[in-house]
This record gives C-alpha cells, sequence and structure tokens, in this order.
C-alpha cells in the first residue's frame, strides 16, 4: 500500500492548500463557469481552520488536506483535496475510510459535505454510503449516517 498519514495542520499550511484548491477545483469549475484564480484560493484563505485541518503526507510531502468540521448536528467534510498526480491511488479512499471510521467511532449523528455538480469525486463518496440530500446548479450536498455495529442495533 501507499506511504500516507495524517498530520494535524498549521496556520502555515493554509497557502499549500490554497493553491492545491485551485489546482484540483479548476476543471470543475471552469465547466460551472464559476472559476476565479483569485477568489478559489481566497475562498480557502478566508475559512481556513488549521484546528479542524489534517494534512495529507505521501511519503512525507505534502499531498493535500481534509477538513473535519464539528457543528451541533452533524461533521462537515470539507476541503478534501489530492493531489492530482495521486489521485485514483487509493489514498483518498483510505483517508476517506478513516474519516469515517472515527465519526462512527464517536457516534458523530451525520456527516454532511458538498460537491461540485459534476466531480468525479461524488462517486467516492456514494460507494462510502453518502446519499443526496439537495442539489443546486453549482452544489450537490450529501450526507451520511453513521454505520451500525455489525450483528445489531446501534449500542
Amino acid at each position: 500500500m501507499h506511504h500516507w498519514h495524517l498530520r494535524p495542520a498549521t496556520a502555515h499550511d493554509v497557502e499549500p492548500i490554497a493553491e492545491l484548491r485551485a489546482v484540483v477545483l479548476r476543471p470543475d469549475l471552469e465547466r460551472l463557469g464559476r472559476y476565479d484564480p483569485h477568489r478559489v484560493r481566497q475562498r480557502l484563505r478566508d475559512g481556513f481552520d488549521p484546528s479542524h485541518t489534517q494534512v495529507i503526507e505521501y511519503d512525507d510531502e505534502f499531498a493535500g488536506c481534509v477538513a473535519l468540521r464539528p457543528t451541533p448536528d452533524a461533521h462537515w467534510l470539507e476541503h478534501f483535496y489530492l493531489a492530482p498526480h495521486l489521485q485514483g491511488s487509493g489514498i483518498g479512499t483510505a483517508v476517506l475510510r478513516e474519516l469515517l471510521a472515527r465519526c462512527d467511532h464517536d457516534a458523530v449523528p451525520l456527516v454532511r459535505l458538498n460537491v461540485l455538480h459534476g466531480s468525479p469525486a461524488r462517486h467516492l463518496y456514494e460507494r462510502h454510503a453518502f446519499t443526496l440530500d439537495s442539489e443546486d446548479p453549482v452544489d450537490v450536498f450529501m450526507s451520511r449516517v453513521p454505520a451500525r455495529p455489525r450483528g445489531g442495533l446501534p449500542t
């Protein structure tokens, strides 16, 4: 398997993450007619919270990030970006499995996210039991209820 791990983000990670966001989202945002090179980076900077963000490292190099932001009724999976050359390698799936296992263990009532219309990432989320809540011309909103323990009802 790949040599990846998660580490807590720091304030110093904001610029590499903003740049990765611009690269990863560009094709979908261009297709939707919404790509603005400044805005795509600035939106990340404006909402960046290192306390809820983890950096994905592959062979000790920056490879991506993911945030899991708690709210009173759910956790929001946000800013899940993986370097293009690593997409399709299984790292994203492994990271998502680990985060969802933590949520299930901690009895998080719901995990929510939004993904851009037409993004291939939607298929990853659907494979991990996320279902459609609503959509608009740009975003698809999805959620996932906790997995039930094997062999019975939740405790």
